[in-house]
């Protein structure tokens, strides 16, 4: 089971004050206490500048519910060829994602410190997809009860993220209140059956979801 860190002396804005963009906030920390509190109050930490913390609730908010997952006959047959593993390569995953070659890439040191901490103490879940023994994609989030809070994926073959979404909610429990975060509805993960949820209903949902126990998947990895 996870080990619970200290609470954080931190308090977040009322989620009405986030602005166009969704920042609801600037500063604050990156400790585990921290961390937590902002994903069970629907808000989660992105850089606004280098080296300005940002702390975000979009709306509308992207996310898969429970079924919503579309498999095509390509993919899945894609799925197949790859070997799923959970927390095997954690800090591989995050390097990846981080890898400022990437376009748009936002994932600095202080994230990597700071999610590899939350790895350790059993919040912070890699999904990777290897092939041949070789490590070729996979994302990595947070899991809270019933949420999972998808932070970045990437790949280095075809296929190999999408593998590494399809292993995630594949194993997730099949229940109404499963949420899984993707923070953004892009085309790519429309087109893989995420949905746009008001950042009203995603509260909602979301509540629903952290009173959810935590899968079994991550208690056994």
């Amino acid at each position: 089971m996870p080990i619970a860190p200290p609470p954080t002396p931190w308090v977040f804005p009322p989620h009405a004050e986030a602005d166009e963009s969704g920042v609801i906030g600037i500063g604050a920390d990156l400790e585990p206490g921290t961390l937590l509190h902002a994903y069970r109050n629907g808000i989660f930490p992105m850089h606004v500048r280098r080296n300005q913390l940002g702390w975000w609730s979009p709306d509308p908010r992207g996310v898969f519910l429970n079924g919503s997952l579309t498999v095509s006959k390509s993919l899945r047959k894609a799925v197949g060829r790859f070997e799923i593993r959970v927390d095997t390569a954690f800090l591989d995953v995050m390097r990846s994602c981080a890898d400022p070659n990437r376009p748009h890439a936002w994932i600095t040191t202080d994230i990597v410190r700071a999610y590899t901490e939350l790895h350790r103490l059993g919040w912070a879940h890699s999904v990777e997809t290897w092939r041949d023994g070789r490590l070729v994609g996979g994302l990595y989030g947070i899991s809270i009860g019933g949420l999972f809070a998808g932070e970045s994926m990437f790949h280095r073959e075809s296929d190999a993220s999408k593998a590494a979404l399809v292993g995630l909610i594949g194993q997730l429990e099949d229940h109404p209140d499963t949420l899984v975060d993707c923070q953004w509805l892009t085309p790519h993960l429309a087109s893989l059956g995420a949905v746009a949820l008001s950042r009203e209903d995603y509260l909602e949902r979301l509540g629903r979801a952290l009173a959810r126990p935590l899968p079994n998947w991550f208690n056994t990895v």
